[in-house]
């Protein structure tokens, strides 16, 4: 089977992780597999670096290694944080600028459960232990981190984040890069608005409005 190659945005250690997936989808012979050519990063700290040495993965240079070649390989951004992650995507992929869209790879861990009838915008992330109920469409660069849960007919918009174990219940409406901390809960029905947080071990039980941070139980 030919792999497909693939370049990961960000070498600090959610895009470690991110790898971490990759190796795990080429380990249990899904499809497609990955070549991963190397790591991307502007800023990437000697720390990072010494793990990449060990891990045997190249840093080919700045973003602009990417964003500069006339046909470009499949991309994952492994970042964290929904605002960072959006910015080097539009950077990658610019509103209007009249070129051909690049590749954002979808990588779903195979140790995550996805029922029927969803959709995955790409580059979307499922990362291992994570559930994903039924009727759920999950935007573009959306990552759900380890052993959290989405439920049914719920939408989580662009760049947003489900951190570990957190759940979101179903018929939800999350906007573009909503944060989802670890542990929180948001219950049936509710609305999260653009670039809202919702705290760590929050219960959100009314809408929240966008661009805010929410705390404590119910959430504030």
């Amino acid at each position: 089977m030919t792999a497909a190659e693939l370049v990961i945005v960000g070498c600090g250690g959610h895009g470690r992780e991110v790898y971490g997936i990759v190796t795990a989808i080429n380990n249990a012979h899904q499809r497609p597999r990955w070549q991963v050519l190397g790591f991307v990063d502007d800023d990437p700290t000697p720390a990072s670096k010494e793990c990449l040495d060990r891990l045997g993965v190249p840093l080919l240079g700045a973003v602009s290694w990417l964003t500069g070649r006339a046909d470009p390989p499949a991309h994952v951004i492994g970042i964290g944080s929904p605002a960072a992650r959006r910015s080097v995507g539009q950077r990658i992929d610019p509103a209007g600028s009249g070129r051909p869209r690049q590749l954002a790879a979808t990588l779903i861990h195979p140790a995550a459960t996805v029922g029927l009838g969803n959709t995955f915008g790409a580059g979307t992330v499922l990362f291992a232990g994570v559930r994903v109920s039924t009727n759920v469409n999950l935007g573009r660069h959306v990552h759900l981190n380890q052993n959290s849960a989405v439920g049914h007919d719920t939408t989580v918009g662009d760049y947003s984040s489900v951190n570990p174990l957190a759940a979101v219940s179903g018929h939800c409406r999350l906007a573009a890069e909503v944060l989802v901390g670890t542990t929180a809960a948001i219950l049936q029905g509710r609305q999260v608005g653009t670039g809202a947080t919702v705290g760590a071990g929050a219960c959100v039980v009314r809408d929240v409005p966008a661009g805010v941070v929410v705390k404590g139980v119910p959430a504030r």
